[in-house]
C-alpha cells in the first residue's frame, strides 16, 4: 500500500512539473519559404549537390552491374576476386595515379543504399534528406524527379547532382566538376534565354557539399579545374572557380582530415555483420582516402611507447614497418585477387608498395595545397555546418611493435569528423588562443547537435540552408 501511495505521489509531481517542461518546436518551412521558393528569375542561382565519399553510385560500364550502392541481389561482392578488382582501383608501376583507369563509372548521387538481407529489400537513406531540403526550396533536379516519380514542371533546371568516382584523387575530380559545371551553365543559360529572353546571362552556382564533397568543392573554388603540379610544387591560390560560384555550403567537411580514414585504411570496413568486409588492401588502392588522413602537425597519431612522439603518416616505410594496408602480410591473399596476372608474391608486394608511395605523396601535396592561406575574394562566401555534440576519435596511439591502433582521446565532433577539423583550426598542442585561427576566413559557421549523416536531416540545417540559398542578400556578404 505504501508503494502505491509513493507511486501516485511521484505521478502527481511529474504531472505538476510537466507544465514547466518546454517542448521542442520545429519551423514551418512552407510558411517561411514558400514565396521565396516560388521566385524564379535570372538572378536565382542554380544549385549543385556534391556528395561525400561513397555518396555516388558506381557501376561497371561494360555490364551495368552495381559496384557500389547496393548489396546482394547480383551486386558486386568484394569477397570474390572479380568483385574485389571492380571496387579497387588498378595498380601498376610506372604509371601515375591519374593514368590508372578502370571500367567503373559514377552513375548518380546515392539517394538510398539498397540492401537485400535474406532476400528482403532494405533501403538505407543516404542523400535523400538533402534532396528533399532542396526540393522544399523549389530546387528541382530532373534526375531526382524521375527517380521519385514527381513532376516539377519547368523549374527542373535549378538543381543538379554531381556524381563522381569518390575513389579517385580529389583534384582529379575537380577537373570533372569543372566540365560538369560548364556544361550545366550553358544549359541554364539556354533555359534563361528561352524563359526570360536574356541572352548569355552570367550564371553562377551555389554548391552544397557534404563531407569529402566539401574538399572537392573548396579545391575547385580556389584552384578551378587544374590538376596538382606533377613536380610536387604547390599551385598558387587563384580562386579560378569563383568565376562560376557565388556560395559554397560545406557540411561536416574534414578540412583537417579524420582519424576514421586511417582506421579504414588499416583495418578495412564492414558496414554491418550481415554485409561483406571491404579489406584494407582494397581501400588502399583509393587515393581519396589518403587525402583525408589527419595532418601530422596536429599530433593526432602518436607512439604508444612515447605519447609525446608524433607519427609521420606520410612515410611509406612506416606503413611497411607497421604492417598496414597494402603492405600488410595479412592482405597478401587480397593482393593475389587484385593482381591475378602477377604470379610472384614479392612482385605483387612491390607493386602495392609503389601504389602506396604514390598515394601518400599525392595526399601530402594535396593537403599542403589546401592548407595555404586564402582570403576569399569579394562576392564569394563559404558557409560551414559543423557537428560538435558527438564524442569523436581525436588521438590514436600506435603500438610500435604490433602496429595496432588504440583511441586514447576523444573530442567534440559529429562522430566522424572533429569540430576542429571542419574549422581547420590551427590552435594545436599546448598553445591556445581565444579565437579560432584558420587559413580560410569562413563567412559564417552553424553548429548542430547530431551525427555526420544526421546533419543533413536536422531541422536547423534545413532552415538555415534554405535561408542561405533563397533569402540571403547577394549584395551584402557578412565577413
Amino acid at each position: 500500500m505504501l508503494f502505491i501511495t509513493e507511486r501516485m505521489s511521484l505521478l502527481l509531481v511529474l504531472f505538476f512539473f510537466s507544465g514547466c517542461v518546454s517542448v521542442t518546436k520545429f519551423p514551418d518551412i512552407g510558411e517561411i519559404y514558400n514565396k521565396s521558393a516560388q521566385y524564379h528569375y535570372v538572378d536565382r542561382n542554380p544549385v549543385i549537390l556534391i556528395p561525400g565519399i561513397m555518396g555516388s553510385k558506381l557501376v561497371d560500364q561494360k555490364t551495368g552491374q552495381i559496384v557500389w550502392g547496393a548489396f546482394g541481389g547480383g551486386s558486386v561482392n568484394p569477397d570474390e576476386p572479380r568483385g574485389a578488382r571492380l571496387i579497387a582501383l588498378p595498380m601498376k608501376e610506372g604509371f601515375s595515379l591519374k593514368d590508372l583507369k578502370d571500367q567503373v563509372i559514377p552513375k548518380g548521387v546515392l539517394e538510398q543504399v539498397k540492401v537485400k538481407l535474406w532476400g528482403l529489400p532494405v533501403n538505407l537513406r543516404a542523400y535523400i534528406d538533402i534532396l528533399r531540403t532542396l526540393g522544399a526550396g523549389n530546387y528541382y533536379d530532373q534526375q531526382f524527379a524521375q527517380a521519385t516519380g514527381l513532376y516539377y514542371g519547368k523549374g527542373h533546371y535549378t538543381c543538379f547532382q554531381f556524381d563522381y568516382d569518390w575513389r579517385r584523387d580529389i583534384s582529379e575530380n575537380a577537373e570533372r566538376l569543372h566540365e560538369f559545371l560548364i556544361t550545366k551553365r550553358a544549359y541554364v543559360q539556354q533555359q534563361i534565354e528561352k524563359e526570360f529572353g536574356v541572352k548569355n546571362y552570367d550564371v553562377k552556382f551555389d554548391l552544397v557539399a557534404h563531407s569529402m564533397g566539401g574538399l572537392l568543392a573548396r579545391y575547385y573554388l580556389e584552384f578551378g579545374g587544374q590538376d596538382l603540379p606533377k613536380d610536387g610544387k604547390l599551385p598558387p591560390v587563384t580562386w579560378e572557380g569563383a568565376k562560376y560560384v557565388d556560395k559554397l555550403v560545406m557540411i561536416a567537411t574534414p578540412n583537417a582530415g579524420t582519424i576514421e580514414a586511417l582506421q579504414d585504411l588499416v583495418k578495412g570496413v564492414r558496414f554491418s555483420i550481415f554485409l561483406p568486409k571491404y579489406e584494407p588492401a582494397v581501400l588502399g588502392t583509393m587515393p581519396a582516402l589518403y587525402e583525408m588522413l589527419p595532418r601530422n602537425r596536429y599530433h593526432r597519431v602518436v607512439n604508444a611507447q612515447n605519447p609525446d612522439e608524433s607519427i609521420d603518416l606520410f612515410d611509406p616505410q612506416l606503413w611497411r614497418k607497421m604492417n598496414w594496408g597494402l603492405t600488410s602480410e595479412n592482405q597478401q591473399h587480397i593482393l593475389k585477387m587484385l593482381l591475378p596476372e602477377v604470379s610472384n608474391a614479392e612482385e605483387r608486394k612491390e607493386i602495392a608498395f609503389d601504389h602506396l608511395k604514390k598515394s601518400l605523396k599525392r595526399a601530402k601535396q594535396f593537403m599542403q595545397t589546401m592548407d595555404q592561406p586564402a582570403v576569399t575574394p569579394p562576392g564569394v562566401s563559404i558557409y560551414l555546418f559543423v557537428g560538435d555534440a558527438q564524442p569523436t576519435d581525436a588521438v590514436v596511439s600506435v603500438d610500435s611493435k604490433t602496429g595496432s591502433l588504440k583511441v586514447i582521446k576523444k573530442e567534440p565532433g559529429d562522430g566522424v569528423v572533429l569540430r576542429s577539423s571542419v574549422l581547420l583550426d590551427e590552435r594545436i598542442g599546448n598553445r591556445w588562443e581565444p579565437y579560432v585561427e584558420s587559413p580560410i576566413p569562413w563567412t559564417s559557421t552553424q553548429f548542430l547537435f547530431t551525427d555526420h549523416v544526421g546533419l543533413t536531416k536536422d531541422a536547423a540545417f534545413t532552415d538555415n540552408l534554405l535561408f542561405l540559398l533563397l533569402e540571403k542578400d547577394k549584395k551584402s556578404f557578412i565577413k
